[in-house]
């Protein structure tokens, strides 16, 4: 566990409470700090640090089978993390009817409530994590609220979300919050290279990632080379889009926006957050990026479903060079 993390974990379980929500940017570690507060919450043989890691519970949250855990997420995020899905879910996904969910299911979240109904299989309690709690919706939401309220004397929540502020404020007020730490720049890169990321590369990946280390190594697992990241931004404006080609369309609009945050940044005398000054080009007009930010923010909203991949990565440089390209106002 990276150092900040396990700090917060300390911190966390010296605290009492029945509900937590975890809350800050990606990339700070949300979905590693609450599932080790759920661990801890119900390993057999806890210490002020943490869970064992050696009893039958904690064997159990290993191998995602405990009996006291009951996890809400979207079937995308269960997928790629490694939780099973429910069997009528399951099926529905083999055989094809539909795509796994980014939202938190109805279905899951029924599925939750009954399990809060019933008695503690191991005798220390049940948990609920909800994580990215932000994609619960609002009937999802509404029915854990009344959870929320009245849960039964031997459950506990934990809530873990990148965008607190898009949760119902009645969800919010009824958890104890919980702002992740930024970890030092020198502790990220650390951590990163015991993690196996190249020395040279690690600074890089971190500055690319904005200073969040999960996700820099979400970057460096992805293939991404901190020397291309440096150079593309002045390849775009001259025409050359060959960095670019390879990538999902999601991540070129990461990546777009990340660049248009701190070319604005640069505008207004802030210092830029994803690239080295010296990468940036020649900043167009403060209008031109507003307006590029804003066609941005609508693209992601609908980035996961595109048409025509190609078409897009299309209209997405061109949308790029017409905003760098524009005259700059005095």
């Amino acid at each position: 566990m990276a150092p900040w993390i396990q700090a917060q974990l300390r911190q966390l379980l010296s605290q009492r409470g029945h509900a937590w929500l975890l809350q800050g940017p990606s990339g700070l570690g949300q979905y590693t700090l609450a599932l080790s507060l759920a661990q801890a919450w119900l390993c057999d043989r806890a210490t002020p640090d943490g869970a064992c890691g050696q009893c039958a519970s904690c064997h159990q949250v290993e191998v995602r089978a405990h009996t006291d855990l009951a996890v809400l997420m979207p079937e995308t995020a269960m997928l790629s993390l490694g939780w099973p899905l429910s069997e009528k879910a399951q099926s529905d996904l083999d055989d094809k009817k539909r795509k796994p969910s980014r939202e938190i299911r109805v279905d899951a979240m029924r599925d939750a409530l009954e399990f809060a109904q019933r008695t503690s299989g191991r005798g220390r309690g049940k948990v609920v994590l909800v994580y990215p709690a932000e994609r619960m919706n609002h009937v999802t939401a509404n029915a854990l609220l009344k959870t929320l309220e009245e849960p039964a004397g031997d459950m506990r929540f934990v809530l873990a979300s990148e965008a607190a502020h898009q949760l119902l404020p009645t969800i919010r007020s009824r958890c104890l919050g919980h702002s992740l730490t930024w970890p030092e720049p020198e502790q990220a890169v650390a951590w990163m290279q015991e993690e196996g990321v190249p020395a040279a590369a690690a600074p890089g990946l971190l500055r690319a990632a904005g200073g969040r280390p999960e996700d820099a190594m979400r970057l460096h697992a992805a293939g991404l080379d901190a020397k291309t990241w440096s150079l593309w931004p002045k390849a775009l404006v001259r025409g050359d889009i060959s960095a670019l080609a390879g990538w999902a369309p999601a991540q070129v609009v990461e990546a777009l926006q990340k660049l248009c945050h701190d070319l604005l940044a640069v505008h207004t005398g802030a210092a830029p957050r994803f690239f080295d000054r010296s990468d940036l080009p020649g900043a167009g007009s403060f209008t031109a990026l507003t307006a590029w930010w804003r066609s941005l923010a609508a693209t992601a909203r609908t980035v996961e479903h595109p048409f025509n991949p190609g078409l897009m990565l299309e209209d997405l440089v061109a949308q790029a060079r017409t905003a760098l390209h524009s005259k700059s106002e005095p």
